[in-house]
């Protein structure tokens, strides 16, 4: 910082904060683009647990069955269920960036509304998946 008299003066006086996350809500199509952003690299790291499920059923039966064990964990569990979500959420949010491209749906009150969709959609999508799973395996009654 320079020592002039007037630049100590200057700093010394009450400036304006620039707007920050802190002071302002930030808008759920902002909120869901960043989602979309943070499911895209969930998914690499999802795909390569699809992979090695996929070079476990190639290799050994006893290694089929060690994965199969782990993804059958409670974490494991966890883990591929926000895959799934994480799938559903990304692909719903590319439809919404297609609808964009089109022109559609860029005022703020349907984006906002299409973003909610967004994660609604994705939400319903993953329950679904795993309760028709859990139906197909016969768990659920």
């Amino acid at each position: 910082m320079s020592k002039s008299p007037a630049t100590r003066e200057f700093a010394r006086r009450e400036r304006p904060l620039s707007p920050h996350l802190t002071v302002y809500r930030p808008p759920i199509t902002m909120t869901m683009s960043i989602v979309h952003r943070i499911t895209g690299g969930a998914l690499y790291f999802g795909t390569l647990l699809v992979a090695l499920w996929l070079m476990a059923a190639a290799s050994s039966e006893a290694t089929f069955n060690a994965v199969n064990w782990a993804f059958g964990s409670w974490l494991g569990r966890l883990v591929l269920f926000g895959y799934s979500w994480a799938l559903m959420h990304h692909m719903l949010g590319g439809v919404r960036h297609l609808i964009w491209d089109t022109g559609a749906g860029l005022e703020k009150h349907t984006a906002s509304r299409i973003a909610w969709a967004t994660l609604a959609g994705s939400v319903t999508l993953t329950l679904l998946i795993w309760i028709a799973g859990y139906m197909a395996r016969g768990s659920v009654t």
